[in-house]
């Protein structure tokens, strides 16, 4: 499993063959302007929430590669009305896709529209590959829920906002990693804006003094499962 880190909270990760983007903001994020969005393969895009620092690009490049949008019922329906198909899901759902098991679970966080208008409620990603099992928090407050995610799956990686402000920071991302017992973790959602940048020394330095791993890739830098 190859994870690459496109900037803000959007990923690439290719198993078996199979790409899927998480929540493409790409071409609207000046810090990953070397990344043609183009250029980027796609057969299904995850959406955590319907935040636009998370959909911007997700209807040109699923139009471009007929990919696939998996996300709640109300941002599969929104994709569906602009030509583009889409797999539904909600909270505690699973389905079995050709890259694996996707498992739907719990955030705390708004979600709307960049119009106002309604993007359901937000949730996360557990995904269960071959060979490699991975948690994609999305944009959420520090949650009990997670404490249910190891009782069913083990973690080889945790992916959780640490950029504060909007989701959980630093600090709750580590109680974060406690819950679905998970000590390796790659950051995500911080340093695109104001409100959410981070030291990194420091962040590396918390997680480190509690015998963690914390990962800040640079945007287009990628890590192997």
């Amino acid at each position: 499993m190859k994870i690459t880190f496109y900037g803000h909270a959007s990923l690439g990760i290719e198993v078996n063959n199979v790409n899927i983007l998480v929540d493409p903001f790409i071409s609207a994020n000046s810090k990953a302007s070397h990344i043609n969005i183009d250029e980027l393969a796609a057969d299904f895009i995850l959406v955590t929430h319907a935040h636009q620092d998370h959909i911007v690009d997700v209807e040109s490049i699923a139009k471009r590669t007929g990919a696939i949008v998996i996300s709640n019922f109300e941002i599969v329906s929104h994709y569906e009305k602009l030509g583009i198909d889409g797999h539904p899901m909600n909270h505690g759902g699973k389905w079995d896709f050709e890259f694996g098991t996707v498992k739907y679970v719990n955030a705390i966080h708004t979600s709307s529209f960049p119009d106002g208008s309604y993007g359901g409620q937000p949730g996360g990603f557990v995904i269960e590959g071959e060979h490699k099992n991975i948690y994609i928090a999305g944009d959420t407050a520090l949650t009990y829920d997670m404490k249910l995610i190891p009782l069913q799956t083990q973690l080889d990686l945790a992916i959780l906002p640490i950029g504060d402000n909007f989701t959980m920071g630093v600090d709750d991302a580590i109680v974060a990693s406690d819950f679905v017992n998970c000590d390796k973790v790659l950051g995500y959602h911080y340093d695109t804006f104001g409100y959410i940048e981070i030291d990194h020394k420091e962040a590396k330095q918390k997680f480190f003094e509690k015998n963690k791993d914390l990962m800040l890739l640079e945007i287009g830098e990628f890590i192997e499962l």
